[in-house]
């Protein structure tokens, strides 16, 4: 495996599942926040998820964009790939997650939400740098305002 930017450790001896995920970076259109989810517990994250047997990592977009906010994107240019360790208090599990992440700057809405239990929220860019619960979340949103010129 390359050598990816990896976030959080996991104490010696812990078992972990390893959990395989495409995002997105979606910005408005004066890029001054992004589209973000939070989850149940209040966690912000990228949209996307994980990915499921047979799915790259488009699919994988497609798939979680329509089950979370019902919408489609336009197509996403690569960010790159960056990992995160950490403990799940609501699965009760350790987990590996090494993502691919995508920026795009389109998206449309075609149906409601398949989930009834996550938000879409907008985020200004300044808040979600310090507010995206994972790293490597974080890792891409700075990538990104990087290749804008932004940072």
């Amino acid at each position: 495996m390359p050598d990816i930017p990896t976030f959080g450790t996991l104490p010696k001896d812990m078992p972990y599942a390893t959990r395989i995920g495409a995002y997105v970076v979606i910005p408005d259109t004066a890029r001054q926040r992004i589209l973000t989810l939070a989850a149940p517990n209040g966690a912000l994250i990228l949209p996307g998820g994980e990915m499921e047997a047979g799915e790259d990592q488009q699919t994988t977009l497609t798939r979680e964009l329509k089950e979370e906010f019902g919408v489609t994107i336009d197509p996403p240019h690569y960010l790159g790939e960056a990992a995160d360790y950490y403990y799940s208090r609501h699965r009760r599990t350790a987990y590996y997650n090494p993502g691919y992440f995508f920026a795009t700057t389109g998206y449309k809405k075609i149906a409601p939400p398949l989930e009834d239990f996550n938000i879409m929220t907008w985020q200004p860019i300044v808040i979600a740098q310090f507010a995206l619960k994972r790293a490597s979340h974080r890792w891409a949103l700075d990538r990104w305002l990087h290749q804008q010129g932004i940072d």
